[in-house]
């Protein structure tokens, strides 16, 4: 079994000084932002409480690839990527923001979405207007605030790096951040688009909106970063981004069926919350193809649904299993990362970051949350 997370995010006092420059920046931008108008201290306040729960994994792979690619664990650069990861929890942060107002989400790690805090602080102060519309407004502009903290968070680092790396490593961030968005919008087009008729093609929509949404800024990005920062050649690059993207997808894949199966005390989202957003998943697009005609007119029914009863999803969840289509995911889970695993093992990455990327990798897609 893996290290567990937590002992791998502090490993060389990267969680520490992630958090520090966090803080460091969120008391600068507090300053700026309470300086513009009266009342918005609640913008950064809220950003400080979601960034609290994070687990820092994307940090951790930009800065253990920097350290495996022969980064230095002391000096000016290795600052720089220490810096970059908290670039990485802000833009993170971003997407989430963003992400729980088009599902709809009411929780995120256990604690009310964004858009509830404001939607409730609306009718606290019995405010003028519609307090769910105020919420969503508020979400976005918090997502959009974090979107331009991570881009000043990344170019302050950069400035203290030799300038081919730093211009490298601002096209793989800026590229990063417009695949996400992209990837958002694929996410949302496959959710309006017909879905059921044909399971492959349904699988291959799925898959390319977990690569380009989730994959490519969770581990593939941070990976190749991290070897950017360390001066490696676009060959490493490409070699370190062949280990993340399929390590990316499994993570993601992992996320989907945590999204269904979970338990809501450790995810902090409610049991089956993805089945009440109606996520067209692999998982979904696996059970399609082989659960029968009972099982399609059984999703057909119940999926997207905001009301589904406990029943209902446990309904949904045994027909699922029934169908095979959980044991394929973990299959496809576990050879995605057992791929990415025996490419890491063979190359000639440094020690001991090598080692503690092997074990990141293992974290990522063996999780309970």
């Amino acid at each position: 079994m893996p290290a567990a997370a937590t002992p791998l995010v502090e490993l060389e006092n990267l969680r520490t000084d992630v958090d520090t420059a966090l803080r460091a920046h969120l008391a600068r931008l507090g300053a700026e932002v309470a300086e513009i108008g009266p009342g918005t201290a609640a913008l950064t306040e809220h950003v400080s409480t979601l960034l609290d729960g994070g687990k820092r994994l994307r940090a951790a792979f930009c800065y253990w690839s920097f350290r495996a690619h022969g980064g230095a664990p002391t000096g000016a650069t290795r600052d720089a990527v220490v810096r970059i990861g908290a670039a990485l929890e802000l833009f993170q942060a971003a997407a989430l923001l963003h992400d729980d107002v088009m599902d709809a989400s009411d929780t995120r790690r256990g604690r009310p979405t964004a858009h509830r805090v404001f939607a409730a602080r609306h009718g606290d102060n019995a405010w003028t207007g519609d307090g769910e519309r105020f919420g969503t407004a508020v979400a976005i502009l918090l997502g959009d605030l974090c979107l331009v903290a991570c881009h000043r968070e990344a170019a302050a680092a950069l400035d203290a790096v030799e300038p081919t790396v730093a211009r490298a490593a601002r096209d793989l961030f800026d590229t990063m951040t417009s695949e996400v968005v992209v990837g958002q919008y694929l996410d949302v087009l496959v959710q309006a688009e017909p879905w059921g008729l044909d399971p492959v093609a349904d699988e291959q929509r799925a898959r390319t909106v977990l690569r380009s949404k989730s994959a490519r800024y969770s581990v593939e990005r941070p990976l190749a970063l991290g070897a950017v920062l360390a001066g490696a050649g676009a060959e490493d690059v490409e070699a370190i981004s062949a280990v993340g993207l399929p390590v990316g997808e499994a993570f993601q894949l992992r996320d989907d069926l945590l999204g269904v199966f979970g338990d809501p005390a450790v995810t902090g989202k409610p049991a089956g919350d993805d089945l009440r957003e109606g996520k067209h998943t692999v998982l979904v697009a696996r059970t399609l193809a082989d659960g029968g005609e009972e099982a399609r007119a059984l999703l057909s029914k119940h999926l997207g649904d905001p009301e589904l009863s406990a029943e209902d999803v446990s309904a949904l969840r045994d027909t699922m299993t029934a169908s095979g289509a959980v044991d394929d995911v973990e299959a496809l889970i576990d050879e995605l990362a057992s791929a990415a695993l025996e490419r890491l093992a063979s190359s000639d990455l440094s020690s001991p970051g090598r080692e503690v990327l092997a074990d990141l990798a293992r974290v990522a897609v063996d999780r309970r949350a």
